[in-house]
Order: structure tokens, then sequence, then C-alpha cells
């Protein structure tokens, strides 16, 4: 399914099977989620998206091909293929040990191909070993969904009582990893939207409302998936002194001017950047420990702008997921 022109329907498209290079292994596709960074690339909202660009960067797959020079995964492995797809390896932020940051980064789904199709090639060093006997539907989301969600909430400390801010694909997949570490959720979701509050209740959180509520207690911490910057202010509001507003996605709309005082005492707002491969084997330690269920909606291959607009008007409970064959 490939992206031909900004704004537009993919389209379904046959092309030549992609071939692997030196260091690169291609994968037959088993499952992809849709991520909302999807809708950003198709809406042109990240900078220098080229057209055609085939989506997807939650890739579950198996190895059937090797280029020059791997030796893993092999042939018949299954692996996931994330976001960060290539990192420099040399310039100040890679060896600093922040490959998210890089200065000449490739993402998966956005500047090289991604898992929106049926095969996919990607660099062995950055594919990430799965369980073998898994669901590839269950495990897609946690792809991107699940590992910027546990960046997020690492970067939110030892925070006690934990707001979460937009409940759908990564927030539903954290709470349940919050929950395991002994924390308190609190969701916050679109205002009047009783399911999903039901739904982040149904999963552990202590109390589930409205964004523009504040929460029966203050909180140590608020993570913010959804991408309207207007509820910066928001959880500035409902964050205690010397808390943590923790930003995961990589495109917000404008964040509105709001009085120092919010800020003030000793308050943090950080954003989180894309993921490394140290926190792949941290969390994917962590899910079977935690016990992590995906809630999922599968769709089949050519049901990708299905899947993208469902996900776009809050139609899903849990992660949208491509099974990568024509239905």
């Amino acid at each position: 399914m490939v992206l031909t022109a900004i704004g537009q329907p993919l389209s379904l498209r046959e092309l030549p099977d992609p071939q692997p290079a030196a260091g690169e292994v291609r994968l037959r596709v088993e499952a992809c989620g849709v991520c909302r960074t999807d809708l950003h690339v198709v809406d042109g909202e990240l900078p220098r998206v080229t057209p055609p660009v085939i989506p997807g960067h939650e890739i579950v797959g198996r190895v059937e091909a090797l280029g020059e020079g791997v030796t893993a995964p092999a042939v018949g492995d299954r692996v996931g293929v994330p976001w960060l797809g290539h990192a420099c390896g040399v310039c100040r932020y890679c060896v600093m040990g922040a490959e998210n940051l890089c200065d000449t980064p490739q993402f998966t789904g956005y500047t090289r191909p991604g898992g929106f199709a049926s095969h996919v090639v990607a660099e062995a060093a950055y594919c990430i070993p799965l369980d073998r006997h898994g669901d590839p539907v269950a495990l897609a989301p946690l792809l991107c969904a699940g590992l910027i969600g546990w960046r997020c909430l690492v970067k939110a400390g030892a925070a006690d009582a934990v707001g979460l801010y937009g409940f759908g694909a990564a927030a539903h997949i954290i709470t349940q990893v919050a929950r395991w570490q002994g924390r308190r959720v609190f969701a916050f979701t679109r205002p009047g939207d009783a399911d999903g509050q039901a739904f982040a209740r149904s999963l552990g959180a202590a109390w589930a409302g409205s964004s523009l509520e504040h929460p029966p207690q203050w909180l140590d911490a608020a993570i913010l998936f959804a991408p309207d910057g207007g509820l910066i202010p928001q959880a500035l509001r409902v964050v205690r002194k010397g808390g943590r507003v923790v930003c995961g996605g990589i495109h917000m709309s404008q964040i509105p001017a709001f009085p120092y005082r919010l800020l003030w005492e000793e308050r943090q707002l950080l954003s989180v950047a894309n993921l490394t491969r140290g926190d792949a084997k941290d969390f994917f330690a962590v899910v079977p420990q935690a016990g992590v269920a995906t809630t999922t909606v599968a769709y089949p291959l050519d049901r990708a702008n299905e899947a993208l607009s469902d996900l776009r008007h809050g139609r899903i409970r849990g992660a949208a997921v491509l099974t990568c064959q024509p239905g």
C-alpha cells in the first residue's frame, strides 16, 4: 500500500520483491501495526515526506533472504522491525549512546520502505528477535506503541501516580506495565468517551475521565500520547510540584500560551524522540513478566485506508493491525 501523494489515500500496487543489500534481510511480513505516526506521514505533517512511501513501522515478519555478511538473524527467524531503521554510529549522539537522536538516521515507513506490504527489507542490526510462537497480530503494536510507551514511562521517573492522556494503542500497553510495576494509572480521554474510559478501568486504571477534568489527586507525572498541544497546560495543572509532563508523540498541534505558574515549582516538560535498540531489549524482557496482552483490530492489507480512517476518528479500541495479505 503506497502513498503516492501527500494527503491522498494509499494505493495498492504490485511491486518486485525487494532484494536485501549487504547487512540487510528480507522479511515476509506477517503483520504490521497501524500507528498515529503513519497518519502524520500520510498527512505530510512530518518534514520532507517524499512520495512514493510505503508506510508502516510496527512490523512482524519471518526472515526469508539474507544479504551479504548477515549471520543473524537466520532464515526462518521471526523478528520485529521498528521505527528506527538505521543510525550512523559515529555522530556525537550515537557515540554517547543516544542513537535515537542520530544526525543521519533512517526511519522505517518514512525514509525507507515500511511494512504495509507483503515483503520488506530491513537492516539486520536493527531487527528485534521475537517469540517464534506468538500471535503476530498481537505482537505488532509492541514495536512502536509499546516501545514509545516504555521510553515515556522510563522518562517519567519514579512516579507513583501517572496520568496518561490519549488512551489508545500506547496507553493500553503501558498501563499494564505500570500496574505491574505497582504504579497507579489515571487515564484521560476525549470528553464524552465513556467506552474509552471503561476500557482504561478494565485494564486497571485507578481513575478514568475527561482530559478537561482534574483527577482525584495530584499526579507525579503525566504522559501525553494524544497529539494535541492544548493538553500540555492541562497536564501541567494536575501535576504536583516537581512533577513531570512527558510528550510521547512525534508531532503535536500548536502549544497554546500558558501562565508561567503552571511550569513553576520545578515542574518539568520533556519530549521523547524515537527509540533505541536498548529500549527494545529492556522492554521485550518486561513484556512476558508483566503479562502484557494487546487489544487489536485486524484488517487485511488492502483495507489499510480504512484502518487509518478508523484510527484518525478514534474508532479503535487498542491498536489497529494489518495482516499484510490482500483480503
